[in-house]
């Protein structure tokens, strides 16, 4: 998915003391500043996740299935996930507190084709789902590949995690209404090895 690269600005290295009851002696733990690549993935990363709840919640609201209300409630904590580290390393959230509503242009635009698919039926919803996913799973990967940070690159892995749960669920529920998903994003491979496995415990 192609990215808007949002303007840098500068990190405060943030310093931690910790005091020795024994001997008074001060632990300094630095915080390493990110990359500007970094930076802005945290940043589409944490609308990414937005999207996918946005678009669940609509599918829920109209169809009342449960698989939308439980997976949006799965990517509101892949959310917090990405909020916590913004916080961690002093970034400025961009995720409007607005349902479909982005500040990042290609996530508007994306958001408002998949909300109007979702709408033809419960089984184009369904779909959606299942796109949202194989993007997902895309884009997370290529995040890592550029992430250099231990936290982030263990937040992104659980993401993914997630996301393979996630397209399990809706690829059993589009086969029970006689659809076949193809991947877009990732490779038929990866989708095949995906829905052939059990889900995953993402939280260990």
């Amino acid at each position: 998915m192609k990215k808007i690269v949002l303007v840098a600005f500068a990190i405060t290295v943030s310093l931690v003391s910790c005091s020795d009851d024994d001997n008074n002696s001060t632990v300094v733990e630095e915080i390493i500043p990110l990359s500007q690549e970094e930076i802005n993935d945290l940043l589409f990363s944490r609308e990414e996740e937005k999207l996918a709840r946005d678009v669940y919640l609509y599918s829920y609201d109209k169809y009342g299935d449960a698989i939308f209300g439980n997976i949006s409630q799965s990517e509101q904590r892949h959310m917090d996930q990405i909020l916590t580290l913004l916080n961690t390393y002093q970034l400025t959230d961009p995720a409007s507190p607005d349902r479909g509503v982005f500040s990042n242009q290609v996530l508007q635009d994306l958001y408002t084709a998949l909300v109007a698919q979702s709408d033809i039926s419960l089984v184009e919803a369904l779909t959606v789902g299942a796109i949202i996913e194989d993007l997902d799973i895309k884009d997370l990967q290529d995040l890592e590949s550029r992430a250099t940070h231990s936290d982030i690159l263990t937040t992104y892995d659980k993401l993914k995690c997630g996301s393979r749960n996630h397209m399990r669920n809706f690829n059993t529920q589009l086969v029970a209404n006689g659809v076949d998903y193809l991947p877009q994003y990732i490779t038929l491979a990866e989708f095949t090895d995906i829905i052939s496995s059990s889900n995953e415990q993402c939280n260990q």
